[in-house]
């Protein structure tokens, strides 16, 4: 016998039960849907393939989704006294009616032992039902609801739930690139001490980490050559950062302090060669820390020339603000440049992003009653998703709060098992 696969891992027939709109404080309730979540589905009679067994008096119809191929069809099998009926003998249609409302139909044609439609059952699969069967002159229909990833909540709820909505449609979407890099003290921001004269250090006044004042004194030194005393000044202001000398000790040709100033720091972000051509001065930057509790923006203000020869990297530089000391020379950031941006058709906001069973979907709104639409998603950014399938433009979308609705739904075992 052909294998059938029927939703995956339940039975159409769980799926078509009677629908149920998941219940909450605030909803509205219908005895259909009430009686369905008493009776469960376990309550509904399956055929020999696993499917919803619908009867009505000697004839009766199951009905499966087959989907081991590359989309759902549907597979009907009749029976007359519970014996395989000739499908020759039997002419069906289904209307799927669906939030909104859309309606598909679908038409079946005999193959082997069953019926066949060529139409798609496409996601979600949540409708009305509707089944007309002819055979032999006799007609037989069915209606009942078959709901999933679907919920009801009035507009005063949804509100004090922080959900907000927007249509979906064209957006400018932001290509970036990640970068890492570390905080530096600019060129500007630091400044090596030097003796003027060659000497003795007579006097210090400066300890490491000491915050000093340009023109500060900070040591005296007895010049070897005339044996009088000058004074060396800090020429920046900032905080000690390095010290090389005591008092006592000879001052010659090397620094003997180093003078940083933590206001003046940049980001130099590290670009590898399949990047470098798409980074350009002036392009926006977002600076984050490691640990992401920091965060700034800024743009390249320079590329430097030279490569480094062993990583082969070039490095741009990103002022950073001062923001209380947040920054520290050293530190690792990582960076997100915006190398260019185009306009696509269709797109909706990132955040409204959420995950239901293997698809990744947001909620249309009607009314008060929210569904999910599962998406064929293109190009991503922080702001904007490209939605290159699974819904229709200007469809009404939760743009924030979508969380709450997804509580909701998942409470409720409003959705079945694929």
């Amino acid at each position: 016998m052909t294998p059938v696969r029927t939703w995956r891992t339940a039975p159409f027939a769980l799926i078509l039960a009677a629908g149920l709109i998941a219940s909450c404080s605030d909803r509205s309730k219908t005895p259909t849907a009430e009686a369905g979540a008493e009776a469960g589905p376990a309550e509904y009679e399956r055929g020999p393939h696993n499917g919803r067994l619908l009867r009505d008096g000697d004839f009766s119809l199951e009905v499966t989704i087959y989907e081991e191929g590359p989309a759902p069809l549907f597979r009907l099998y009749p029976y007359l006294k519970d014996r395989p009926l000739d499908p020759r003998q039997v002419q069906v249609s289904i209307a799927l009616t669906r939030l909104g409302p859309k309606i598909d139909r679908f038409t079946f044609m005999p193959e082997a032992d069953y019926l066949a439609s060529p139409g798609v059952v496409s996601e979600p699969h949540s409708f009305d039902v509707s089944i007309a069967a002819t055979r032999g002159g006799a007609r037989s229909t069915w209606t009942y609801q078959s709901y999933e990833g679907r919920t009801v909540i009035k507009a005063d709820a949804a509100k004090a739930g922080g959900v907000k909505t927007e249509r979906a449609g064209a957006a400018v979407l932001g290509e970036t690139l990640p970068l890492s890099g570390r905080v530096e003290l600019t060129p500007e921001g630091q400044s090596e001490v030097y003796a003027r004269y060659p000497g003795r250090v007579m006097a210090l006044n400066a300890v490491l980490g000491q915050r000093v004042q340009r023109g500060q004194i900070l040591a005296r030194v007895e010049s070897s050559e005339s044996l009088q005393t000058y004074s060396i000044t800090a020429p920046i202001s900032g905080i000690i950062l390095t010290k090389t000398v005591n008092v006592g000790a000879m001052a010659g040709d090397s620094p003997i302090l180093t003078i940083g100033d933590p206001s003046r720091l940049h980001a130099e972000f590290f670009l590898y060669p399949k990047d470098a051509e798409r980074v350009r001065v002036g392009q926006k930057v977002d600076v984050a820390s490691q640990a992401g509790d920091h965060r700034a923006v800024g743009v390249i203000n320079a590329i430097l020339p030279g490569a480094d020869p062993a990583s082969q990297t070039l490095v741009a530089l990103v002022r950073l603000p001062f923001q209380n000391g947040v920054w520290r020379p050293g530190l690792g950031v990582q960076g997100t440049v915006q190398v260019g941006q185009g306009s696509v058709p269709l797109a909706v906001r990132t955040k409204a992003l959420q995950p239901f069973r293997d698809f990744t979907v947001v909620y249309a709104k009607v009314g008060d009653t929210y569904e999910v639409r599962m998406l064929e998603l293109g190009r991503r950014t922080d702001d904007w998703t490209e939605v290159l399938g699974g819904l229709e433009p200007g469809t009404e979308y939760v743009s924030e709060g979508a969380f709450l609705i997804r509580a909701d739904i998942e409470k409720s075992g409003a959705s079945h098992d694929h």
